[in-house]
Parts: C-alpha cells; sequence; structure tokens
C-alpha cells in the first residue's frame, strides 16, 4: 500500500526550532529511504517533509514515522493519505 504522509510543526514550533534537532532526524530518514520505506520525498517550505511511504497499514506507516525523533519528541506531526491506482481510468476503457 501506498501512503502520504504529511508533516506539519507541533503547536508553538517553529521551524528554527527544528532545525536545531535535524542532525539527530536526517540518519534515520535516510535509512527508511534506503531500506525503501519511504519511496519518495518533498519539502513543503514552512511546513516539513511529504514522504510517499511503502507500508502494510496506514498504522505501520505510523509507527515508523513515529519512531523518528522529531515525532518522538512531539516536535513534529503526519497526516496520513492511503492512496492506490486511479482505478476508475478503467471505466474509459472497458470493453476493449
Amino acid at each position: 500500500m501506498k501512503v502520504f504522509a504529511i508533516a506539519s510543526f507541533a503547536p508553538g514550533i517553529t521551524a528554527a526550532h527544528v532545525q536545531k534537532h535535524l542532525p539527530s532526524e536526517v540518519p534515520p530518514t535516510l535509512r527508511l529511504y534506503l531500506d525503501g520505506k519511504v519511496e519518495q520525498f518533498w519539502f513543503q517550505k514552512g511546513k516539513g517533509p511529504i514522504f510517499l511511504m511503502n507500508a502494510e497499514t496506514v498504522d505501520e506507516a505510523k509507527a515508523t514515522l513515529g519512531a523518528l525523533p522529531l515525532v518522538a519528541e512531539g516536535l513534529m506531526t503526519y497526516e496520513y493519505f492511503p492512496v492506490t491506482t486511479l482505478s476508475p481510468l478503467g471505466l474509459l476503457i472497458q470493453g476493449k
């Protein structure tokens, strides 16, 4: 399953505060990418990363990112959106 995880800073947390914690955040985040748990990633200025994740369930995606230091320390939260292929497109080619 694919899951989009969209980050935001916890209330009262600034980008400058998060920046201090990046040395401990970046290595485990890169490990998730190298292990294939994060397939792609982007950055939304002032809000944080957006990950396209490979997970069996949304709960697995939550647990995976929940172990990252910024989430574990309550500095960042994520919203999770499971996605799938655009299957309604199949209706356009039915009967062919």
